[in-house]
């Protein structure tokens, strides 16, 4: 098999332990100077970067369907779908409803382990989805 090939399962198998909440196996495929681009402000760098991560969203009952894979070199592209279920988003209480959003990641990988990923998902979709609104501010 080929190492982009490899790299894509990696990628496949990082998104699918977020579903099954499994921190610690994602921690054991992050390198050690992995950063995200994206996500929560301030995390420190490799595996208490993920858990960090984790603390952030707090519980959610989440599963990704992944819609594409596309690799080249050291980098996998993986857009995915999320269906979840969440207390709250950006201060938004969840009551209960089910939040469907589209997201992309770009991984980059060395040695079989994830050094970086950026992430870019439709986070206002879900505030709308929640209930959030855009009101137009005032001029002083």
């Amino acid at each position: 098999m080929s190492t982009i090939e490899d790299n894509k399962i990696i990628a496949r198998r990082w998104l699918e332990l977020i579903s099954e909440h499994k921190i610690e196996e994602i921690c054991s495929m992050t390198a050690p100077t992995w950063t995200m681009h994206g996500g929560a402000p301030d995390m420190p760098p490799g595996p208490e970067g993920v858990r960090k991560l984790f603390n952030t969203i707090g519980s959610i009952d989440q599963k990704w369907t992944i819609e594409d894979v596309i690799a080249e070199d050291n980098k996998v592209v993986v857009r995915a779908t999320n269906t979840c279920v969440q207390e709250s988003f950006f201060g938004i209480p969840g009551h209960g409803q089910q939040q469907t959003f589209t997201a992309m990641f770009i991984h980059s990988i060395a040695d079989g382990k994830i050094t970086e990923t950026w992430r870019n998902a439709d986070d206002l979709g879900r505030l709308f989805q929640l209930g959030a609104r855009i009101s137009p501010g005032t001029s002083e």
